[in-house]
């Protein structure tokens, strides 16, 4: 019985996934549990399998395609099976991938297909211009100089995906700009600078010869990596970034992670509540007196949240991850312990819900280098949220003890980045140091 493969749906926010591995191509015998293919989110990465035992009799997208939810993937039967009622709402079978990326023909007369030849005819003799049919398409319709391109095909072979992929981050030429590469042999300069990143005439530079001698290596970024540049950049220019830096003394939790260490040992509590622990709970608590912090800021308006959703920064083999724990300020500093470490073995795992890895999940960020040592560092906010706090490293510090005495004492350095939009400087001040003062002062029921 013939079937249809689509995109899994993960989570509410996403919207499309990234194959990054094909496990069965077409004419494949599969048997119900096996791997069909491979793909990942903006933050996780998941298997597909078949349900049922069959041959793949289509195969609609390629390694590297980014692929909506609920979209066609495969058709599994068996071989010979008529699977025309499962594409009838979609053009041809041989045609659907090259669907994806056809666009109207802009540029009337002119010959696209002078720059691929063009540099065909440059190359040294021992050149090779190493690319796949589908992508020498693709490439002569948008213009593109394939010295620029980097393959990731087989043997560093240019593939579609490559062509796709630099179309992406440069942007598409406009009629004006296509013309003015063909006949002035000129080249974009970067980005593109028009509406949606098209590449304008002003975009172009004259085209520089390529080095046979280079020393340094291009690399493809992971599309992880592109979804963080891409969200740190929109958080910089769209908001109004401030950080202010302030110290709190630790001999709290310095005491009372002692306390901590050996109540594990005795076997009295089965939870290891670090630092970082102790210092989220007391941003939580610093957060339910200032809940003009505990916002997302809109543009017109903000919204102010009832409950604490507190986001986590962790740093992964695949990139840095902001999973939340909803409802915070409802657990205890154990529940709390406990539900950081999950979220964080979950990310590290790369099995986390794409749901709460969402910005507009969290309602307030934390962020904590201390481990590494820095002292002082500037987060970049979660937009639409209104903060974020980073926790820097511990230490030691003058400190005047009363009645003339000076002495040296643990500070941990707290550095809270605002989105002036959203808040003032002097309420900033306030709410950062009361989570100094929480820290200072910090109390935990477990050893009552």
């Amino acid at each position: 019985m013939v079937y249809l493969v689509i995109m899994p749906k993960q989570g509410q926010s996403v919207e499309s996934c990234i194959i990054t591995e094909i496990k069965k191509k077409k004419g494949d015998f599969v048997k119900k549990g096996d791997i069909l293919f491979s793909y990942e989110t903006d933050k996780a990465s998941f298997d597909e399998e078949a349900t049922n035992d069959g041959t793949v009799l289509e195969v609609f997208y390629e390694e590297g395609d980014e692929v909506p939810v609920l979209e066609k993937m495969m058709i599994i039967g068996n071989e010979g099976e008529d699977y025309s009622e499962l594409i009838a709402n979609n053009i041809s079978t041989e045609s659907i991938h090259e669907s994806k990326i056809e666009q109207p023909d802009i540029t009337n007369s002119i010959t696209t297909s002078v720059v691929v030849d063009t540099l065909k005819k440059e190359l040294e003799p021992n050149d090779q211009l190493f690319i796949s049919p589908r992508a020498s398409k693709l490439a002569e319709k948008e213009v593109l100089n394939l010295e620029y391109v980097i393959g990731t095909g087989p043997n560093g072979r240019i593939i579609e995906r490559d062509i796709q992929s630099h179309i992406n981050n440069q942007g598409k030429l406009t009629p004006l700009a296509k013309k003015m590469v063909l006949q002035e042999k000129l080249q974009p300069s970067g980005k593109g600078s028009g509406l949606y990143g098209n590449v304008r005439s002003n975009d172009l530079n004259p085209l520089a010869k390529k080095e046979k001698s280079v020393d340094f290596e291009d690399k493809k970024i992971s599309n992880m990596r592109k979804i963080i540049a891409r969200s740190m950049h929109s958080s910089l220019q769209n908001s109004a970034q401030l950080t202010h830096h302030l110290g709190a003394d630790a001999r709290c939790i310095l005491e009372l992670r002692g306390k901590v260490k050996k109540a594990l040992e005795k076997g009295t509590i089965a939870t290891n509540i670090t630092l970082n622990d102790m210092v989220c709970f007391a941003v939580i608590k610093a957060l339910k007196k200032y809940p003009n912090v505990n916002t997302h800021f809109l543009g017109e308006t903000k919204r102010y949240f009832n409950k604490v959703h507190l986001a986590l920064a962790v740093d992964t083999d695949r990139g840095l991850m902001v999973p939340v724990v909803r409802n915070a300020d409802d657990l205890s500093i154990i529940g709390l312990s406990n539900k950081l470490k999950e979220i964080a073995e979950a990310c590290r795992k790369g099995n986390i819900d794409p749901d709460i890895l969402s910005s507009e999940a969290g309602t307030f960020t934390v962020s904590n280098l201390g481990n590494y040592g820095v002292e002082m560092f500037t987060p970049v906010i979660n937009l639409p949220q209104s903060g974020i706090l980073g926790v820097n490293t511990i230490v030691p510090r003058p400190k005047d003890l009363g009645n003339g005495v000076y002495a040296f004492v643990p500070f941990i350095g707290l550095s809270l980045t605002y989105d002036h939009r959203s808040l003032d400087g002097g309420e900033a001040t306030r709410f950062l140091k009361e989570i100094a003062n929480e820290i200072e002062n910090l109390k935990l029921d477990v050893f009552l």
